[in-house]
Order: structure tokens, then sequence, then C-alpha cells
């Protein structure tokens, strides 16, 4: 047997020992306890501030109207004369006498269908003109000159192409809230880029794919920023054009408590006006937020 055929046997039989095997240390997941004196200050930081700043305007108002030759009815007599609307919001007495809440409910209608259309056609016409040189050097000089006209301005047109109030104040929406939203639209799908797009010409997308796996996510920080900017004209339209269309909108509700002089229900319906509008703004950028964190997570 040669030495090399010995040398193989003794590594056969006896083989190198294995090395030993790394250990993985697993650490515990931590779990968060429930902390309420954390999340109660984090609520005293975000709400204490503005109620503060709220009751100090409250009592210099009060003082401000508290004579006899003010103009303007102070909070306590706000409160005294307008407790109806104030503590009942939804009562419903007759197609004519309801609550506030309902008023601005009928509001939000004709906002959803306005807004709604804008936002659909808004995003396609920004896309168009972000794509497109040609489209942009065409119809951009178009929607810069019409995005001045103020909304009640559209109103005496649509009210004599459609000859009833609720179709034109959801027209005046819509006509108002586009512009924002194809704007931002268009200025985001510019800045979409160069690499996203050679990707999508490698993987030879077409214009519709393009359009939903690319166009819209990338640009989607600037879409829900002219989305934010259109909602809060949207509300400013609708109630301008209820004053003038009538109906039982808020708009309405307000210009008819002024034909009666009843300053204090004015400023309760403003209150509510307000509040609304607060709060679809903050709807909207809390959907922008949730859908741009998906995109980035993608």
């Amino acid at each position: 047997m040669s030495i090399q055929a010995i040398e193989d046997t003794k590594v056969k039989a006896f083989p190198a020992p294995a090395k030993p095997a790394e250990v993985i240390a697993f650490t515990a997941k931590v779990r968060r306890r429930f902390d309420p004196a954390a999340i109660v200050g984090k609520l005293a930081s975000t709400l204490v501030p503005p109620a503060v700043v709220i009751a100090v305007m409250l009592v210099i108002w009060q003082i401000a109207c508290s004579s006899p030759n003010a103009s303007l009815p102070p909070p306590s007599q706000v409160w005294n004369e307008a407790y109806d609307l104030i503590a009942h919001p939804f009562f419903d007495y007759g197609p004519q006498d309801i609550g506030l809440a309902w008023r601005v409910l009928i509001s939000l209608q004709r906002v959803a269908i306005g807004f709604g259309l804008a936002a659909i056609v808004g995003v396609a016409l920004g896309a168009l003109v972000g794509q497109s040189i040609w489209a942009m050097r065409g119809l951009d000089p178009v929607f810069q000159i019409l995005r001045t006209v103020p909304p009640l301005a559209w109103l005496p047109l649509s009210l004599a192409a459609f000859r009833d109030s609720s179709p034109s104040a959801i027209f005046v929406i819509f006509i108002t809230s586009i512009w924002p939203v194809i704007i931002n639209t268009a200025v985001g799908v510019r800045n979409i880029p160069e690499d996203y797009r050679n990707v999508a010409r490698i993987l030879r997308l077409n214009q519709i794919e393009f359009f939903v796996k690319i166009m819209v996510p990338a640009a989607a920080p600037y879409i829900f920023t002219g989305l934010r900017i259109g909602i809060g004209l949207s509300w400013l339209a609708i109630v301008a054009a209820e004053m003038l269309t009538g109906g039982v909108g808020i708009g309405f509700f307000i210009w008819d408590a002024w034909n009666s002089s009843r300053l204090p229900d004015i400023i309760v319906a403003l209150a509510y006006i307000g509040v609304t509008g607060f709060c679809l703004d903050r709807l909207v950028a809390a959907v922008g937020v949730f859908v741009t964190r998906g995109t980035t997570a993608k």
C-alpha cells in the first residue's frame, strides 16, 4: 500500500473534529407597557394649548361685546339664544326646520360629489400635463387663467347651464377645487426620478401600468398636497354657493339667519363650518400619510 493510500485511510478513520456551532442568542421581545401617564401627557400637550387660547379669546370677546352699544353678541348671549342649536344638532321638525348637523351633512354630500369628481379628473389631467411636454404647453396656460376666476363667478353660468341649484353648486365645487389637484399632480409627475422611468422601460410597462405602478405612487405626496388644498376650497365654495342657491345646507342657513337678524345662530353655524373644515383637512391628510407610507414600504 502506498504512503498516499495510508494517509487517505487515516483521514477517513479519524476525521477532523467539527467546529463548534455558533450559539445565537435570542433576545426576548420587549413588550411595550401601557403607560397611562405618557398618554395623558401627550393628550395634555396637544389639547391644553388650543383650549387655553380659545378660553382667552372667549374672555376677550365677552369683555369687548358686553357693553349695550356693542354690535355683536357676547358668548353668554350666544349660549342663551342659540342653546338648542348647540345642544341638539340632530333635531328634525320638518323639511326646513332641522339641526345644524343635518345641514352640514347635506352640504357634505354635495362636497363629496364635486370634490370626488375634481380629484379623479384633476389627477388624470395633472398626470397628462406632467407626462407630456406638448400637453403642458397647450393646457397649462389655460389652467393658469381659469384658476384665477373666483368661485362665485361661475355660479350664474352654472345656473344657466343646469337650471337647478344642486348641480350648480356641485359644479362650483368641482371647478374651484380641481386646479390645485391638477397643478400639484403635474409637479409630482415631473419630479419622478429617471431611474423609475428606466425601470418601467426595462419591464416594458404600458401606459396604464406605468400610471398605476410608477406614476401614482411616486407622485402621491404631491397629489395629496393638492387634495388637501382642494378639499378646503370645496368647503369654502359650497358655503358661498348655498347662500345664493338656497336649499337646506349650512350656507343657506347663515343667509336665512342674517335676513332674520339672528346673529347668535350665525356665530354657531360658523363654529360648525370651522370644525367641519378642520376635520376634512385632517381626514385627507391622514389618508395621504397612510397611502404614502404604503408606497414607500413597497
